[in-house]
């Protein structure tokens, strides 16, 4: 009797500790982490681009992003892909951009700008982007934009665009 009461606290000991997590926060396997901020609860709007007039110009185009749940944290820099039909392009950080951990409570806002060079339009080594795809870091899921600032010109090796995104501000207060 003594031994069947050993094996099923043993078994039970066992399934109490395979339940267990490491408490690190993330979600593991989904590269998402439990503390960031998510798209559906936090609203990302696009804001008035300063668009390139002319191929060779710089446009910049405003992202911000306003907190409409529990508090949440921007850890890096937002993800963006120009997405042209079935060819897409990820924007890499501005070169020398430091990205800072910001923790936004219920209300609060962030932004970032995408900053590119306009293309000549039907140029093969640029993207005729139609859409903007942005995630934040540390989450899941992402959101679509239409993109409606030209073609974005090609820079360095075949399908990187001529474009960046800046860290996040914190905005307001």
């Amino acid at each position: 009797m003594r031994a069947i009461t050993l094996t099923v606290t043993a078994v039970a000991a066992a399934l109490v500790l395979t339940a267990c997590d490491d408490g690190g926060g993330s979600d593991k396997g989904t590269g998402t982490n439990s503390s960031a901020c998510r798209i559906g609860k936090v609203s990302v709007q696009i804001g008035t681009a300063s668009v390139a007039p002319a191929a060779g110009d710089t446009g910049e185009v405003p992202v911000s992003i306003t907190n409409q749940s529990a508090a949440c944290t921007l850890d890096g820099f937002a993800g963006v892909e120009l997405h042209a039909g079935s060819t897409s392009a990820t924007v890499p950080a501005l070169k020398g951009a430091k990205a800072q951990k910001l923790k936004l409570a219920k209300g609060d806002s962030a932004s970032f700008t995408i900053s590119y060079v306009r293309g000549k339009a039907g140029d093969k080594t640029g993207l005729e982007a139609k859409t903007v795809k942005i995630s934040l870091p540390g989450s899941g899921t992402s959101q679509s934009f239409p993109w409606s600032y030209g073609p974005v010109a090609g820079k360095g090796s075949a399908g990187a665009p001529d474009a960046s995104v800046s860290a996040f501000q914190q905005a307001g207060d």
